[in-house]
């Protein structure tokens, strides 16, 4: 399955229409946002989504009880644990924030990250660790997803 990955997307609504668009395009079998969404506005163009997602919250949600009713619970806190094609998934926002002795126990094969605004794709071990960057493109101008290749355990950054 492909899977669309976005994080740090920061309200910026035509950065979340342009991504909305690309995953659509690309035919995405499920969408995964690892935190900072910001306000629950910013969740409208998710609806144009041609596949599920889910979320977890990010340390600029201050809004979480909107984002959740909004996102019909589809946003939760993180750590968030998910099986995709047989993978162990597990979404955080800040991945340094969180033990490094807890990530070991969890043994997740993939993990999705954000918080940096830096895209990075990374192999430690047996875990894939996936940074799609800043959807937003506040802070670094660019604005970056990753595609993830769920068959292959491949992952791309891509610019839209």
């Amino acid at each position: 399955m492909l899977v669309g990955i976005m994080a740090d997307s920061h309200d910026n609504l035509p950065a979340i229409e342009r991504m909305v668009e690309f995953f659509n395009d690309k035919k995405v079998g499920f969408a995964i946002h690892a935190g900072d969404f910001v306000a629950p506005f910013a969740l409208e163009p998710l609806k144009e989504l041609r596949c599920p997602w889910i979320g977890v919250f990010g340390n600029n949600d201050g809004e979480q009880a909107g984002l959740t009713r909004s996102s019909q619970g589809r946003i939760q806190p993180g750590p968030y644990e998910l099986n995709l094609d047989g993978k162990k998934v597990m979404v955080i926002h800040d991945l340094a924030s969180f033990p490094q002795s807890e990530l070991e126990s969890r043994q997740a094969e993939i993990v999705v990250h954000g918080h940096t605004h830096e895209p990075a794709i990374e192999k430690k071990g047996e875990t894939l660790f996936v940074n799609p960057g800043e959807l937003g493109g506040w802070l670094g101008k660019r604005h970056t997803v990753a595609l993830l290749d769920t068959k292959t355990l491949e992952a791309t950054v891509e610019e839209i």
